[in-house]
Parts: C-alpha cells; structure tokens; sequence
C-alpha cells in the first residue's frame, strides 16, 4: 500500500472581496487591506485585516494594534444612540434620542453663546486626526477657545523643533534609513510611529548600524538597542548640553554647515540696558546680518555668494558685536557643563558621556560620505556632491514631558545641527510639508465678536510680547491661558487646564464645553478625582459651575458619564478620514503624501462620524464656511467637505488627483470623484520628491520650487536654523523692563531665568519638601495599545489586561517587596496602592507602569470584576494639574514655563510595601454605563 500524502488547502478561502484603507489603531496611519466576507444576513463584514504591501507607510508590515482593528468595530462598548442626560451627572443615566433632537439640542445651547459671547464655548478635541476641520469649525464659531491634546501630550516637541529648525520628530521628520550607521532615540515609548522604527531598525541594524537608546526603562526599541543609557528622568538636557560641551571642546562641529545654514554667524547686538541688547541684527528689511569671510563687510545672510564668518565680529559706536557662535563659547564650554559636573545628576558616568560624544563625533566625521547628486543651493552656489553624515536622532515624549521639555528637545536639535547631520544624507530627514520656519506658521488669533467668526486662527507661534493672547486690560483671552505671561509660546494649547480654569472661573466661566475623544474625567486628566469633583460641582444655585457638556465617543467611556449630551461617533471602519497635508499627513523623507479613510462597513447603530456632526451643527448655526450664500448647509457630510472645500484656491484636504480629470497634485480644482480615486489607489496618494531635491530643503532651490508647485508654499522660503531662537529674548527683554507689553511682576525673573535664546538646562522638580518624595514615577505606553484606545479591545486584553508597578532592584529590596506584593506609592497629591513585579532594566530611582490599562468598574462595557479595573490603576491620581501651593495666592500649572506642556514625567512619590488590598487603591464607585456590559465571552466569526 503507498504513502497518502495528506491533501492540504494552501489556499484557504479568506475572503469575498478585500477594500483598502488607513488604519486608526494608532497614529502610523498605517495602509491596511481589510477582507471582507459575507454574513449570516449577506452583508459584508470585517473577517480579516492585514497590512497594505503597496502602502508608503508600512508597506505591508502590520502589528497586533492594527490586526486586533476587528475588535475595535466589534467592541461591546460602542455607544449605540445620541444621549441625553436625565439623571445628576456621574450616574450615567440617559435617554436615547434622535440625531434630529441631538443637534437641535446642541444648538439651542450653542446658539445663544454665540450671540452674545462665543468666548462662552469652550471647545477642545482630543486624539483625533480632523484638526484642520474642527479649528476651522470653532473659528467659524467664533470662539478663541479651541485646541486638541498637544498641550499635554508633545507641544514641547514640536514647538522647540519648530523655533530651531523648522520640524521635529515624528510627523515632521525621520532618520535617513538607507544611510544612517548610528541612530540614537531619546524618550520614544513603543506604540508612538511603530511600525515605521520598527522597520527602520531592522534595516539599519542588518547593515551592522549601532542603536543607543536613553530612556529610565528598558524596553521595546531600547531592549533591542545595542547600548542602553538609563538616564536619570528630567536630566537629559543636561546630559546633551554636556555632549555639546565634549564636541564644542574637542572642535567636532560641522563648521562649514553652522556657517552656511544655521545663525551661527549673525551678529547679536551688544547694548546693555538697551530695548535691543540680545536681539540679533538686521537690515531694514529684516535679514539676519553677517560678516562675510571673502569681503569683511557686514551683509545679509541670504546674498549670492556670501561666505558667512562664524569667528568675525563688528564694531560700531565703540560696542563689538560678536556672533551666535560665540554666544554658544561662552555658554557651552562653561564648566557648568562639564561631564564631570553632570553625571551624578543624570545617572551616567562621566567616561560614558564622554564615550558616547566621542563616537558621535567619529560616526559622524570619520564615517561622511558623498552621494553623486548636484544641487544648487538659495545664494546660488552649485555643489556637485551633498555630504553624508550618517548620525541620526528620533525622541518623543519622554523628553517633553517635562517642566524643562522645551529647552531639552532644542538642546537636541542643537547637537543635531552642531554635528551636521540634519537634512543630510545619514541624519534626520523633514517630511513634507515640513520644514517650516516658525515664521511661516499664523500667529495666534483670539478677536472675539459676537455672531461673527473668530479673527483668525486658534493657533500658532508667537514672535515677541505683541502676540501673546491677552485682552486689552492684560488677562488671559483663552481660557485654558494659552498664550499669555504664563506660558508664552503655547503653540497647541492647554487642554489638561480647560476644566480646571473654567471651574475656578479663571479668567471666566464657560456655558458649554465641547468636546471630542477626550476622556478627561479618567486617564486623559491629571487630578482625577478633582476633575471628576469639578465636573460635577454645582455653585450656590444648585446648578452645575459648568453648566452644559456636549461629548463625542464612539465608545462608553468614563467621560461619558459626565456629559450632558452624547453625540455617538462611528468606529473607524464606518467613516470618512483625511489624514491631509494642512494636518498630519502620512509623508515620508522622499514624497508627500496624503491618505484616506472609508466606510468599508456600514455601522449598525444610529451613530454618524463626530466631523459630520459637525457640518450638520455647522449648518444649523450658519457659522461662516459652513452655509452656503443663501444660509442652507453646505456640506452634506464630513466627505463632501474633503471633496469640495478649498482652503485657498486649489489647494485643498487632499493633494492628490485634483483637477476635474484628476491628473493634478498638490494644486488643483476640485473633482467631485476625488474619494473615488483614492479608493482606486489602495486609499492613498503619494508624490515623489525629484531626485536631488531631496536633501537640504531648507536651502535647496530645486525642492523649494518643487514645494512652491505642490502648494506646501506659495513661494519659495529658504531661511536658517535657529540654534539662537530671537523671540525668547524678546519675552526676555520685556521681564526686564523693555516695551509695552509688561509681564505680572510675579513672573518676571521666571521668564528671564528660563527663556534663554540658546538652549539651557534647569531642574524641572518644584521644591521637594527635603527629599521626602526621592522617586520618579512614569508612565510608558505599551507596544499592544495606544493611548486609552486598545485597553477595551477583546484581543489586546489577552496581552494587557492589567498593569504591575515595575519597580528596580534596589528599591525592592529596601522596602522588602517581592514580585507580587503590593505597595502604597503616595506623591504630594494623593495615594494610591497597587500591585508591583521587580525589573532589573529600570533607572535605579524609577518606577513605572503602563500607560491607561486601569479602567474605572462600569465603563467601556467591562464587568465590574475586570482585571483593568480591580489590578489595572492610573497613576493620575498621583498628579495635579497645579503644583502644590507655594504660600503667595497664585494657581501655578504644573507645565512647562515657556509652552505650557503638562509635566507629567516630572512626578515624584515615595514608595512602602502595603498589606494585599482586594483590589488597586484608590477604588471609585461603579459608574453606569448606557450601553450595559458585553457578554462574558465575547466569540467573533465571518463566514466558514
């Protein structure tokens, strides 16, 4: 009898028809292929979701987050109906009703407001992906207060890139992966642009490229790093400085760069006691001023041919003059800065330092390359080569985090720019539509009038004290502060103060606050129980201090319970996205693009994607680009505004297949079957970057015009880098008494302390009452989740279904603890006790949990016994969004100085093992939720 081979199906049916589109998972925007099979009831449903091969992004790579999409749009936890409250705020009692009644609701509240002060709306999102789209909203409202997260999540980051170079990490840039040999990451937890990282360290580690990771806590990027610095939490900008200090010393700097692209060589005016002392000098029509090394003369810094002088100095009225770069002698070569002098603070020897400034310096020197291309630089200057330096950086938020974050994250760019290895071949790259000058970015607006919109936009940078938000009697024109004396260059806004502020009626109160995808009465809040308190806080009256809350989930989180009015959005499957160039576009290195998303299933529940809510409330309200010439709405839906709206002529969410034949990209009219196209092309678009155009962007004529045609500009903006960023010495000059515009006597040596044009470091801990909180505690978000978003999904719970408290060695055995005793971590502000597991990989004075498992019982359709809600815990209930009180009256926020960032990572708490409780400290009450708890098995199937 023969062998029978075992007959096997190496192609098993998988599914009925695949659609394309982005995935929402987290913030790569990852391309995905969703497959699609028929249900019991014949139509299609979501049977399998694997990665987009064709896709610039990922091209084909997919993690768990992104696979585990199904359960998203499957989860037991999406609210089903618009909601209005019928019981006391927090009891989580509603009433369903129509969309009809919803809208008409919120414009009887909204309408009101409107007319007679639209300050009166306080209108924040959160981690969505519309905010061109809903700042365009609030401004046509006519409200000053409107933002999104940044403000406690990343402004250090990118404001601090912005002002020094134009971009940041991130969105506005990556590593050069091709060319890289050393790549060094600061602060990057794992779920922020993984997919991308993870494929780059692949790459660059398969070509024998070295890996140094700086992080308190070993783990993801930084395990598989070949060298781990577990630095001291809020330090590292003195460990930069420091390396700064090494090279500056030792004369590895990329001289000819700093003089060519950077202001380096302007000349800073040396006028003590006058209104211009620090500012740097012009011409009369503004230019930087310079002495070039050909002529001696003093001349603009953008003349053809110019040589700029790093060494030269200029004399005029007996004062000399001298130039950034020696502004930066003095500063950095200073003893201050010694290794020597940093290492006990930043938990890193002083051999080390130097070691790391040593290889730096020779990857970066020893290791330059050339690559054939020719270009033409913006003074007209024709080089046959560009020169490779293949030293390459990447940092989020562990480094922004901080009450130091915005100097910190400019102390990095400054190492960058001092080695040479930004915008050139092997170092960080801008992705399009970056760079940017700050310059090229709007100032803030915040001109109010009633039934009119709002002046201009929300957002942007300011130069000096002119544009800082203020009224005409000098108190705050927003209400979350943003722009004012406090924090003068907020560029994203304070949302972790909005609820704080309105509640203390500081500046004023509110009517209504409006928000979306912000769960602020649990993890996206500091001071959680004194958020929870506030919301529900009623004043002498009886009635709610704020009054009226309109709130946009699709799912029943805890913020739901707080609201007044629930507008249900969809899953991300069953809508329309624009992930545009005017907001956070997918772009790589070498292209811009730009991606969609689509209804590839049709929701099931009465719910309707939060943007299109918002034409339709838009329409209701007549606000200004919502209505149409005779008052009728104007956009039927969130995608008939990605088709047709136009934020200048042709120019438009989405760059490509513009034109009424769809050949046009960047620049084009409108063509009503846009969205079709996009579909058509796997729901993306991308435009290469001609090839020599590619590198040096800042300075390259050939990418200038290439930007120009594509509408990233209007003409051609070739400018330098800032490592002396002028209007922090203009907020500088005013604290010393120069100008109009005057700071509160209070903050005046705050601001000349911390604003300094070049980079410094100070310590971001407030006074530590003797030594009595010596821990930092931090959060990290984990590779399988992101943000609150995954901790609710059926398969990424199987990986985090609750959170340890990872505690180093040391610590451990002081207080006695073994893996899975339990601790009471207590901090200035509160208590909490929880379970904790020993990790070896962990700054030694650090300890740290994942980010938003812990749920509160009753939300997000989980059992009241859930592991994320009996052993899952917060550590914000160990923050406050104020530092504690200072005995002088004032409410100082616990944020950056200059940005206004939230410190979360500068938490500091003391630790002592604590007897097993039943279940995480603090407990909060049962909240319900209005969609009920999902089965106890949640079993999900398409098809055979």
């Amino acid at each position: 009898m023969t062998f029978q081979q075992p007959k096997v199906d190496t192609s098993p049916h998988v599914s009925d028809e695949v659609r394309k589109t982005t995935c929402y998972m987290c913030a790569c925007r990852c391309g995905i292929n969703v497959h699609m099979k028929d249900g019991p009831d014949g139509k299609r449903q979501v049977a399998y979701i694997e990665g987009n091969k064709d896709h610039p992004v990922n091209q084909g790579v997919l993690c768990a987050k992104g696979s585990a999409g199904i359960m998203q749009v499957n989860a037991p936890s999406r609210l089903r109906k618009p909601l209005k409250r019928v019981g006391p705020r927090g009891s989580g009692e509603f009433e369903e009703i129509s969309w009809d009644e919803a809208l008409q609701i919120a414009a009887d509240w909204l309408e009101p407001v409107r007319k007679d002060n639209p300050e009166k709306l306080a209108f924040f999102t959160g981690r969505d992906q519309s905010q061109s789209f809903t700042s365009l909203w609030a401004q046509g409202f006519g409200t000053p207060n409107y933002a999104a997260h940044g403000g406690f999540c990343s402004v250090n980051m990118a404001a601090a890139g912005i002002y020094t170079m134009g971009g940041a990490f991130w969105e506005f840039g990556q590593p050069d992966w091709d060319h890289t040999k050393l790549f060094m990451l600061f602060g990057v937890a794992e779920d922020h642009d993984s997919n991308p990282i993870k494929m780059g360290i692949g790459k660059i580690k398969k070509r024998g490229a070295r890996v140094i990771g700086v992080n308190p806590i070993r783990t993801g990027y930084n395990a598989v790093a070949d060298d781990w610095v577990g630095i001291t939490p809020g330090t590292d900008g003195l460990f930069i400085l420091a390396m700064i200090h090494c090279l500056m010393k030792a004369g590895k700097m990329d001289l000819n760069y700093l003089a060519q692209y950077t202001n380096a060589p302007v000349l800073v005016i040396n006028n003590p006691g006058g209104n211009d002392h620090g500012l740097l000098m012009r011409d009369k029509d503004g230019k930087e001023l310079v002495v070039d090394r050909k002529t001696g003369a003093l001349t603009p810094f953008d003349q053809p041919g110019v040589k700029p002088d790093l060494a030269a100095t200029y004399e005029v009225d007996g004062r000399t003059h001298r130039p950034v770069f020696h502004q930066m002698a003095d500063m950095y070569l200073d003893d201050q800065y010694t290794p020597e002098n940093v290492a006990e603070r930043c938990g890193i020897s002083a051999e080390r330092i130097r070691a790391i400034a040593a290889e730096l310096a020779r990857v970066a020197f020893e290791e330059a390359f050339e690559l054939d291309h020719e270009w033409t630089d913006f003074r007209g200057v024709k080089h046959a080569t560009m020169t490779g330096r293949p030293v390459s950086f990447h940092s989020m938020r562990g480094i922004s985090a901080h009450a130091n974050g915005f100097q910190t994250c400019r102390a990095l760019h400054v190492l960058q720019i001092i080695l040479g290895t930004v915008e050139v071949p092997g170092g960080f790259r801008f992705k399009p539509p970056y760079p940017k000058p700050a310059t090229a970015h709007p100032k803030p607006h915040v001109g109010v009038t009633p039934s009119a919109a709002l002046n201009g936009p929300h957002l942007g940078f300011t130069h000096g004290p002119e544009d800082l938000a203020l009224k005409d009697d000098g108190t705050p024109a927003r209400i979350d502060k943003a722009f004012t004396w406090e924090n003068p260059m907020s560029s994203h806004g304070l949302m972790h103060m909005v609820i704080s502020n309105a509640h203390a009626g500081d500046p004023y109160k509110i009517d209504v606050l409006f928000m979306y995808m912000a769960n602020m009465s649990w993890n996206s809040s500091m001071n959680t129980r004194g958020v929870i308190d506030m919301l529900t806080d009623k004043d002498e009256s009886g009635e709610y201090v704020i009054p009226k809350i309109i709130y946009s989930d699709a799912y029943s989180s805890e913020m739901v319970a707080y609201s007044d009015l629930i507008l249900p959005d969809t899953t991300y499957l069953e809508r329309h996205d624009c992930i545009s160039l005017l907001d956070r576009p997918i772009c790589e290195a070498d292209a811009a693009a730009d991606a969609i998303r689509w209804p590839v299933i049709e929701p099931d529940r009465d719910v309707k994607g939060f943007q299109s809510a918002l034409c339709e409330l838009g329409g209701k309200l007549g606000l200004p680009g919502f209505i149409n010439d005779d008052g009728s709405q104007k956009y039927k839906d969130y995608a008939d505004y990605i088709v047709n709206h136009e934020r200048r002529p042709g120019i438009g969410p989405l760059a490509g297949f513009r034109g009424k034949d769809g050949d046009k990209s960047g620049r084009g009219e409108v063509n009503p079957n846009q969205l079709e196209k996009y579909i058509e092309n796997g729901g993306f678009f991308v435009e290469h970057i001609p090839e020599g155009s590619n590198y040096y962007k800042p300075w390259n004529t050939a990418y200038q015009d290439w930007a120009v045609g594509m509408g990233l500009y209007d003409k051609p903006t070739p400018y330098l880098f800032s490592l002396y960023v002028e209007p922090l010495r203009k907020f500088q000059l005013a604290a010393e008494g120069h100008g109009e515009r005057q700071p509160p006597d209070h903050l005046r040596s705050r601001i000349i302390e911390k604003m300094s044009p070049l980079p410094i470091w100070y310590s971001s801990e407030e006074e530590n009452k003797a030594g009595e909180f010596p821990i930092t505690a931090l959060t990290q978000r984990p590779m399988a989740m992101y943000h609150s978003w995954g901790s609710q999904n059926a398969w990424l719970r199987q990986l985090h279904g609750h959170n340890p408290l990872y505690i180093p060695t040391k610590l451990m055995r002081e207080n006695g603890l073994s893996d899975g005793d339990w601790a009471r971590v207590t901090s200035p502000h509160g208590e909490i006790t929880v379970p904790v597991l020993e990790m070896a990989a962990l700054n030694e004075n650090t300890i740290w949990t994942w980010n938003a498992i812990g749920k509160r019982k009753g939300a997000w359709a989980l059992e009241d016994d859930a592991p994320e809600a009996t052993r899952g815990f917060l550590l914000n209930h160990l923050i406050h969004e104020l530092l504690p009180p200072k005995g002088d009256g004032l409410r100082w926020a616990n944020s950056d100085p200059i940005t206004g960032q939230a410190a979360w990572f500068d938490l500091k708490v003391r630790l002592e093992k604590a007897a097993p409780p039943d279940e995480a400290q603090p407990g909060f009450a049962p909240i319900k939720s209005p969609v009920g708890q999902g089965p106890k098995d949640l079993k999900w199937k398409v098809g055979k």
